[in-house]
């Protein structure tokens, strides 16, 4: 069994949905990993834009297979609304999509909970989608979950009000005595599910081992709950080791890793945040990249690219492509600048800190910019000289090949780079 594997490599929002969109043409089986509705993977077909939340990106291609695997977290309601969203757009979903029945579902009660821990952290909080992520994957590891397959045994009933019992217990202790449950949709949802093959992941990616099979990841290695910014991270594992726990694979199937990255840094919510420009210029950033979360709608920070944290990334990951995203935004600014190391106490480091939330001065090399629309190039000695400079910078001092650049929204608005072209050394 040979498996790939695309992620991100910042804090999320990379452009995962549309990298696995373009890419999903020479794979046979799509499979989500880990994460669940804080998830916005955002693909644009000409005029139509259109968000995933829980369903991997490849469900826009007949003849392919969605697989979602046992690390992803459920919203019935979610992903009810996900699959009338397809079928609207002539999809049929129920022939495309598998379900491992070792997904965790999200509760109503599971979403309460997640806005009340928020509330009460005040200035502290960390920027929750409240989707009920965190409290669902407490759950899972705190051996309360229920998941997909229980919805098929007599005993699921009993075994979610339990739940629900335990989770308004809860819900008194951040002061809200009497709270009133919205399962409204909810089990009609539950019983929606039912439409659908629910599969054991490990099995199903073991029997067709001979398929050419993509694990797509969410949000970005440095939101992974063990390696990214603690405590703002989530509450699941966003690197490619995620992939073996998430899908029930071994880590000897690994085969290409691809890691995606925005041409600058953008990060959602609260949390640190070295290279984040609180001026004009991320303004600008902000307004041509139309940096606004799929999910949540809330503004993205912005930022010049971290090599520090991106080298990180690519060691966390080994990753073995990279594959630059935005590149277009970039157009239009005089100076460009890239961080290659982080001043901390005096002291340059390249390596990525315990905590990034103390006092970093990033150390910047920069570049001239361009002028020029990116957005049509399709090949890429058409870039801007001052483009190609850029990531061959990038090239040189990740040591990693870039083979993909995105310049633009839509599926077609890509570069397959000649590695030629952008020689390592």
């Amino acid at each position: 069994m040979k498996i790939d594997v695309l992620l991100g490599l910042q804090w999320g929002d990379e452009g995962k949905g549309k990298v696995v969109d373009v890419l999903t043409s020479g794979y046979d089986i799509i499979a989500r990993f880990q994460g669940g509705p804080n998830a916005g993977h955002s693909l644009s077909f000409g005029d139509t834009k259109h968000v995933l939340h829980s369903i991997p990106s490849g469900v826009f291609h007949d003849g392919v297979t969605n697989v979602i695997g046992n690390g992803v977290v459920l919203d019935p309601i979610v992903f009810k609304k996900e699959i009338e969203a397809l079928e609207k757009i002539g999809i049929n979903p129920y022939e495309r999509i598998k379900i491992s029945t070792k997904t965790h579902l999200i509760l109503p009660t599971h979403r309460m909970l997640d806005a009340a821990s928020e509330a009460a952290k005040g200035k502290q909080k960390i920027g929750s989608t409240l989707r009920g992520i965190g409290p669902a994957y407490m759950d899972k590891t705190g051996r309360n979950g229920l998941r997909v397959g229980d919805i098929g045994l007599s005993t699921f009933q009993s075994k979610y009000q339990q739940l629900r019992k335990k989770h308004t217990d809860l819900l008194r202790m951040y002061a809200i005595d009497s709270p009133t449950i919205e399962e409204d949709g909810w089990w009609e949802s539950i019983e929606f599910l039912k439409k659908f093959d629910w599969i054991d992941s490990a099995y199903f990616l073991q029997q067709h081992q001979d398929k050419k099979i993509l694990a797509e990841g969410a949000q970005g290695t440095l939101l992974d709950i063990e390696f990214g910014s603690y405590p703002f991270v989530t509450s699941s594992h966003t690197v490619s080791s995620g992939a073996c726990t998430g899908l029930g694979v071994p880590p000897t199937s690994i085969n290409k890793v691809f890691g995606i990255t925005k041409a600058y840094c953008t990060r959602v919510g609260s949390g640190p945040f070295p290279t984040e420009l609180l001026d004009k210029t991320g303004e600008a950033l902000q307004k041509a990249g139309n940096e606004f979360g799929a999910t949540t709608g809330r503004p993205r920070r912005c930022g010049w690219l971290d090599l520090v944290a991106l080298k990180y990334a690519l060691m966390i990951n080994g990753v073995s492509e990279l594959i630059v995203t935005k590149l277009d935004v970039l157009s239009g600014f005089d100076t460009i600048k890239i961080a290659t190391a982080y001043k901390i106490d005096g002291k340059v480091s390249e390596e990525f800190p315990y905590s990034i939330d103390q006092e970093i001065e990033p150390i910047y090399e920069e570049f001239a910019g361009w002028k020029e629309d990116i957005s049509k190039v399709q090949r890429y000695e058409d870039l801007p000289e001052a483009a190609r400079a850029y990531i061959s910078f990038i090239t040189k001092h990740t040591q990693v090949p870039v083979s993909i650049i995105s310049t633009g929204p839509d599926r077609n608005q890509v570069i397959h780079v000649n590695q030629e072209l952008t020689p390592i050394n």
